[in-house]
């Protein structure tokens, strides 16, 4: 049976739960808690750089989430996550490369930045660009590139559930406040859904590894 290795704070980690449970697909759910799992020499050998999720196969091992999606997608193609349209297709691949790349960096900086900051504001106008862009991209269809769940919408949706949690309310973007409220009502969505709670952890776990960060990037332009 199909491996799954992950923990529910990782968003990256539930983009390949909820592509699992949605599609059907059954999987042995391996749980780690990342306060030292990841660092263990077990986990090691199935992912050196000590990150989640990981797929393993019938022994083939995948990392990165968006490869593994895609392997899912190809493996298990019903439902159909992708359009094979040309331009449906490539509305899928632009809006999880736009979350992956403008969105999300903005929703740590949500999270890390003080509020009066300068970083806050601008993160704030970040977001409100990609928004109105993902409004446009949308149109008038039901979800991205499809009328019905795409791989896009697993990506972009985590990202933008997480949005109000943080105070950054969707009642501006009203086709995007539909479509959200469209996914939340499908079984696997408020299944896989982060408590009040968890969200909270999840915002720890951020401030911490950005500090980590930069305190790694500090000590790399000392030493230069």
């Amino acid at each position: 049976m199909l491996k799954f290795y992950y923990n529910p704070l990782s968003p990256n980690a539930r983009r390949v739960w909820i592509t699992l449970l949605e599609k059907e697909i059954p999987f042995e759910a391996i749980l780690l808690n990342l306060d030292g799992d990841q660092l263990q020499p077990d986990f090691l050998t199935v992912n050196p750089f000590h990150h989640i999720p990981v797929v393993v196969d019938d022994g083939f091992q995948i990392v990165e989430s968006l490869a593994i999606m895609d392997y899912l997608e190809s493996k298990y193609p019903t439902p159909a996550m992708l359009p094979t349209e040309p331009q449906a297709l490539a509305t899928v691949r632009m809006v999880q490369m736009v979350t992956a790349n403008e969105l999300f960096p903005q929703v740590i900086s949500l999270i890390y930045e003080n509020e009066d900051s300068p970083q806050f504001a601008q993160a704030k106008q970040n977001i409100d660009k990609v928004l109105q862009f993902f409004t446009q991209v949308l149109g008038d269809r039901s979800f991205f590139g499809s009328q019905q769940l795409t791989l896009a919408d697993i990506v972009a949706g985590i990202a933008i559930h997480s949005l109000p949690p943080l105070g950054f309310h969707l009642s501006n973007y009203s086709k995007l406040n539909q479509w959200s409220e469209r996914l939340m009502q499908r079984p696997v969505w408020q299944k896989t859904k982060l408590s009040a709670e968890d969200f909270e952890a999840f915002k720890r776990r951020v401030r911490i590894l950005v500090k980590l960060r930069r305190r790694e990037m500090n000590k790399g332009n000392q030493a230069k």
